[in-house]
């Protein structure tokens, strides 16, 4: 694929915001469905101050990549898992439930609009943000009656500052990140407000993230605030099984795909102890954001535990060389995981999403009718 790239220092890049030309907008009342909808000019959005967002936190949102492969390529990475969660995370917070193909089609407008903020190939990615929030306004506890879906994309580089370097993480014993029965499987935004004070005080004292324990019995780990944990120990990759707590991870299912069928590792999803994970050969955790980071020393009640003297083990290594080699086409894709934008921009079911055309951002028709909801407007 051709094209030039924006004018941005792509050796600087860190985990930050960076504005691009355009996002994808559309409303949706809380009885209709999602169509219509827009690419519109990157930009500052406006929200009443009783808006169900603000007020109730009603809202749930998404994270994945786009890449410049080594191929010359634009792809995305298993986009579908992507929308399979956001489905489940708006039924789970009474936000009408998004449509997969929808999701997939505004992602792809969005990055399609926006393909030289693409990093070059090896100078990091494009994180990919759909969002859907409450925006009517509410004063009583109830989901309110309209809902705008925004999709918005920026060139990232590393998630942790300093590059490849071993996590220092803190066993956290004093707050949680969600409970059983809870939402803490669905991708709320509820659930990372929850772990900002406990960062915040984890990273005065030095550490890089927290792991959060169990909330029933806190003898068993679970995940990071914004990633899933593994450990390697006498031949067995083990990660936290999902018990309702934790989020599925679309990066945690590939790296158990990878290690099960392309390393054939025994891999385990199952109850992950603490002393399992102070005792541990490997540990590492893996996101969206984060890909595979390995983790090099963990305390707990002020003991400090070193894991593989700090430095990144072998079956890390795999994991994350594998996983990284796939999204950037260096190896074969085995698993379909992989679609090129440039191909789903001429294979689009909707040609007029496919050609990327601008105009207003539109609304969704009501249930068995054609009429446009929420904001109005009838779709295009």
């Amino acid at each position: 694929m051709t094209g030039k790239k924006a004018k941005i220092d792509w050796d600087s890049l860190g985990f930050d915001a960076v504005e691009t030309r355009s996002m994808f907008k559309a409303i949706c009342s809380q009885d209709g469905q999602w169509t219509g909808g827009s690419l519109v000019p990157y930009g500052t959005i406006e929200l009443s101050p009783a808006a169900g967002v603000l007020n109730y936190g009603q809202g749930v949102f998404e994270g994945t990549k786009a890449f410049h492969t080594a191929k010359g390529n634009i792809v995305l990475f298993r986009i579908d898992r992507n929308a399979e969660r956001m489905a489940l995370s708006t039924k789970r917070l009474c936000i009408p439930i998004m449509d997969p193909d929808f999701f997939k089609q505004a992602v792809l407008a969005t990055v399609g609009d926006n393909l030289d903020y693409v990093p070059p190939y090896g100078k990091g990615s494009m994180y990919i943000r759909p969002i859907v929030w409450g925006t009517a306004p509410a004063l009583g506890v109830r989901p309110v009656s309209e809902y705008t879906f925004i999709v918005f994309v920026s060139p990232v580089g590393s998630y942790f500052k300093g590059g490849i370097k071993p996590l220092n993480l803190k066993v956290e014993t004093h707050f949680h990140r969600a409970a059983p029965k809870g939402i803490g499987n669905a991708k709320a935004i509820g659930n990372y407000s929850a772990s900002l004070y406990p960062l915040a005080l984890a990273k005065q004292e030095g550490f890089d993230e927290v792991i959060y324990l169990d909330a029933r019995i806190e003898d068993r780990v679970e995940e990071l605030g914004s990633a899933n944990l593994f450990i390697y120990k006498d031949g067995v990759l083990k990660t936290p099984k999902l018990s309702g707590s934790i989020l599925d991870g679309v990066t945690r299912n590939s790296v158990c795909r990878i290690a099960s069928e392309l390393l054939e590792l025994q891999v385990e999803e199952t109850d992950v102890y603490l002393k399992d994970i102070l005792e541990a050969d490997e540990v590492f955790c893996s996101g969206t954001a984060v890909t595979v980071a390995h983790v090099g020393r963990i305390t707990f009640n002020d003991k400090v535990f070193e894991i593989n003297q700090g430095q990144m083990g072998s079956v890390t290594e795999k994991c994350k060389e594998t996983l990284i080699a796939i999204q950037r086409e260096e190896m074969e894709d085995p698993f379909g995981w992989i679609i090129p934008v440039a191909c789903l921009l001429y294979t689009s079911p909707s040609p007029r999403d496919a050609t990327l055309s601008r105009m207003p951002a539109s609304g969704c028709k009501k249930k068995g009718g054609g009429g446009g909801g929420g904001g109005g407007g009838g779709g295009g």
